[in-house]
């Protein structure tokens, strides 16, 4: 199939193909007689993986590792699950943080109205005590 057709069936643009392509991510297709790049059926499979890790949160470097453990004949599975396990670690902690300053947001919206004007250097919304983050060592 040339790219075309790929892009149509996939869902993805010739631009990201190429950058997966360029990336690794896809095997260098071979040419055809007017240099048209022709991709073999594995490609959709491999760009139906491609989509889903990246719904996950997977970036392309990982992508590519994975990959590339897979065409060395080898299961990515264990890679795999180390990778998830890391970015449920980060998701949990990037979701906490996340939790702290919404909670602060509405402290300082609660306490809007009922805040005197005073000096402040830019804002005193924001340089109120409402504001204020307590480190986490």
């Amino acid at each position: 199939m040339r790219i075309g057709e790929i892009s149509r069936r996939s869902g993805l643009s010739r631009k990201a193909l190429r950058l997966y392509e360029s990336n690794g991510i896809l095997p260098v297709p071979r040419r055809s007689a007017a240099r048209y790049r022709m991709y073999g059926p594995e490609t959709l499979e491999i760009l139906t993986f491609v989509t889903q890790a990246k719904r996950l949160g997977f970036r392309l470097r990982e992508i590519h590792e994975i990959v590339a453990i897979r065409r060395a004949g080898r299961a990515p599975c264990a890679h795999v699950r180390m990778l998830v396990e890391r970015k449920k670690t980060d998701l949990e902690r990037l979701l906490g943080e996340a939790t702290v300053v919404r909670d602060r947001l509405r402290r300082i919206l609660r306490g809007w109205s009922s805040m005197p004007q005073r000096a402040a250097a830019v804002c005193p919304h924001i340089e109120s005590g409402n504001a204020k983050t307590t480190r986490r060592m």
